[in-house]
């Protein structure tokens, strides 16, 4: 398991109605870790990858963030927030701020950073992410692969110890999927902490250390993505690769 934890779920519940969406999870996260979260829709990936930074509550268990447990609400909340950087399917960026408005924003609202400061970190992070011409524009000027790369580089700004990816890339044409997984991979091979939840099975095999394979609120298998794709060890898992690998 994970020498040094950054992240841990331990014995974690939580139901939507009727339905038990994470039933017992343990997972382990070590720091510089990348663990790639799989499975059929419906499975308990997003709710997982949410509960990590509290935009899900959890009904039992406990989840720690290195070695402290995550913040119920308030001051405390949003400082979390900024250690766990989210990047969602849909950008989640302000339509009437401009890109570099959009990276520099919560560096001065929560980090505290000076605007002249907060604003030449945004600039060496969207020259990072391939998008340091485009920082006047707004987001509706950009592709929707440029947006995504964008909410890339506002996570990044906060300084996080670890970034969450709850499917980047499905609201993606697939002709921009792969320079969002460029600039994944790159953060990947830095060391970066990340829990990606994604579709992208050549991503999970060529940047995961671990894939997490869900199905039905459960982690069905936890193993190293080289062990996985060969040679799966649930019923479960071996049917959902048949179909994903087929297309």
């Amino acid at each position: 398991m994970a020498v040094d934890p950054l992240i841990e779920l331990r014995n974690v519940n939580k139901h939507f109605g009727q339905l038990h969406v994470l039933q017992d999870i343990n997972l382990t996260v070590g720091r510089g870790e990348v663990v790639v979260v799989i499975g059929p829709s419906g499975s308990g990936k997003s709710t997982l990858c949410r509960a990590i930074n509290r935009l899900e509550t959890i009904e039992s268990g406990s989840i720690t963030l290195d070695g402290r447990p995550l913040p119920a609400e308030g001051k405390d909340l949003a400082a979390l927030r900024a250690e766990v950087g989210m990047v969602f399917q849909s950008f989640n960026l302000f339509a009437h701020k401009t890109v570099l408005e959009n990276v520099s924003l919560a560096q001065v609202k929560v980090r505290r950073r000076k605007k002249d400061e907060a604003d030449r970190r945004s600039r060496e992070l969207l020259d990072r992410v391939g998008l340091a011409s485009q920082a006047a524009k707004f987001p509706a000027q950009l592709s929707g692969g440029q947006q995504q790369r964008v909410a890339i580089a506002r996570a990044l700004a906060m300084d996080p110890k670890a970034l969450l990816f709850d499917e980047p890339t499905s609201a993606l044409d697939p002709e921009m999927i792969q320079e969002v997984l460029e600039v994944m991979l790159s953060l990947a091979e830095e060391g970066m902490t990340m829990v990606v939840v994604t579709h992208e099975m050549g991503f999970a095999r060529s940047a995961a250390n671990r894939v997490v394979f869900m199905a039905d609120g459960r982690i069905v298998e936890d193993r190293p993505p080289q062990e996985f794709f060969t040679a799966p060890e649930s019923a479960r898992a071996r049917d959902f690769l048949s179909k994903i690998l087929k297309h």
